[in-house]
């Protein structure tokens, strides 16, 4: 690395080459503390659900997906061999990411994205990737938003129960059955309903690397947990706060909607590594890492999206606007500081994917036998499209869980695998 970015980032407390070791110990704590009801950055909620054994055959069920950005919905028809048919796809925004919204007026958006299904099935499958506790029922009590989705009077509601009572004021007919998961919940269900032909898993992982971040693995019986049975467990790992923030990562939370919450989440997802970069180039055009010239430029642009930093780094001497800007006023320095700076950024986001895809898989107690690896299913244009991110991510699974622990994993994607999940989910 340069010397000059290496002597900014640790003047700043940000580590570089994150230990991953360290990181897992940290979860792997965190995650009994949750396991054993008390105090846990990571809130391990338990789905009391496991992967059914055989795909649904001759059902109809609504599959509805609430992301950071946006909201989908269709119907899925499972045929008689239990093979899966998607129709009536419609995407729009998810409901509060542009404006704060009320109880009230965030459900009836909602009622309105589903008008298109109205009475096509009674089961919905509904993926609401936010934090919340799965009921023994199937519902689920939103503990907080993240992602910057602005609606304060639903946190406490339970989902599903809110969604029925819109839907009948909107004309609905049908007796409505909904059962609320995770995304990564459903990531891990298509992961178990996608198995090829002549493989075997051990378990199953979910994992979601986009505009948010978690994951979720299923516990098996274990004495430290005499009251758990065997169930799909939410992490909601981009809660986790025992974390090293930088000062720029401090910088940014501070501006968050949500300050002193998801902070790991804050140093990976696609939501955040924008402006988490724009605050870090902020602060080393304070300490004068660059040339004038480039300094005065880089303090015309008032912001960063992960999409513009991902450009510059995939096409440095493309035609991207940050591309344009160096090409106009950067030495050569400037650009090796300038491209170092930001692959230090998503270089820790594949860190902290793999220590959660490792705790994951070590807490699951599977995949000692090569034969019989932990499915990975990772979901996420972060994890699939930002520079360098995946081939890291697997590199560091490599060293950490193969060579250095024994444990086998296998990262898979699916199509449609949210979708799918949900839908699976709504038939469970």
């Amino acid at each position: 690395m340069n010397k000059k970015v290496a002597a900014f980032l640790l003047k700043h407390n940000f580590p570089i080459n994150q230990d991953i070791n360290s990181v897992v110990d940290s979860l792997l704590f965190d995650m009994n503390e949750g396991l054993c009801n008390r105090p846990s950055g990571q809130d391990m909620i338990k789905t009391y659900s496991e992967p059914p054994l055989d795909s649904p055959r001759n059902k109809n069920v609504i599959s509805i997906d609430a992301g950071g950005t946006n909201f989908r919905s269709c119907l899925v028809t499972f045929d008689q061999n239990g093979l899966p048919t998607i129709n009536d796809m419609q995407k729009t925004k998810m409901p509060g990411v542009e404006k704060e919204l009320s109880k009230k007026e965030f459900f009836d958006a909602f009622a309105l994205n589903l008008e298109h299904l109205k009475d096509k099935a009674s089961n919905i499958g509904f993926c609401f990737s936010y934090p919340m506790t799965i009921t023994e029922d199937g519902d689920g009590c939103l503990l907080g938003f993240s992602k910057e989705v602005k609606a304060p009077e639903v946190v406490g509601c339970h989902i599903g129960k809110e969604l029925a009572l819109a839907l009948k004021e909107h004309g609905w007919k049908n007796e409505l059955k909904i059962s609320m998961l995770n995304d990564t919940s459903a990531a891990l269900l298509a992961g178990a309903a996608c198995v090829p032909e002549g493989t075997k898993y051990s378990s199953y992982i979910g994992f979601i690397l986009g505009t948010g971040m978690n994951g979720a693995y299923i516990q098996s019986p274990d004495e430290k947990y005499p009251e758990l049975k065997k169930q799909i467990i939410v992490c909601e790992s981009g809660r986790f706060d025992k974390v090293m923030q930088a000062d720029f990562d401090i910088a940014f939370d501070k501006k968050s909607s949500q300050p002193k919450t998801s902070l790991m989440e804050k140093l990976c997802s696609g939501a955040y590594l924008g402006p988490v970069a724009y605050e870090a180039i902020s602060l080393a055009c304070e300490d004068n890492l660059f040339s004038k010239k480039f300094t005065d430029a880089l303090k015309t642009v008032d912001s960063l999206t992960l999409i513009e930093v991902d450009q510059f780094l995939h096409s440095p001497f493309g035609s991207s606007m940050l591309s344009n800007l160096l090409k106009e006023n950067a030495t050569e320095e400037d650009y090796v500081i300038f491209t170092e700076l930001l692959d230090a950024l998503t270089d820790r986001a594949s860190r902290m994917a793999a220590s959660i895809l490792s705790a994951c898989a070590i807490q699951s107690g599977e995949g000692k036998n090569p034969c019989k690896p932990i499915c990975m299913l990772c979901d996420g244009t972060t994890f699939y499209k930002t520079y360098k991110v995946k081939e890291r991510i697997i590199s560091y699974l490599e060293q950490f869980l193969v060579r250095e622990r024994g444990i086998y994993y296998e990262v898979v994607s699916c199509d449609n695998d949210i979708t799918l999940g949900s839908a699976i989910a709504g038939l469970i």
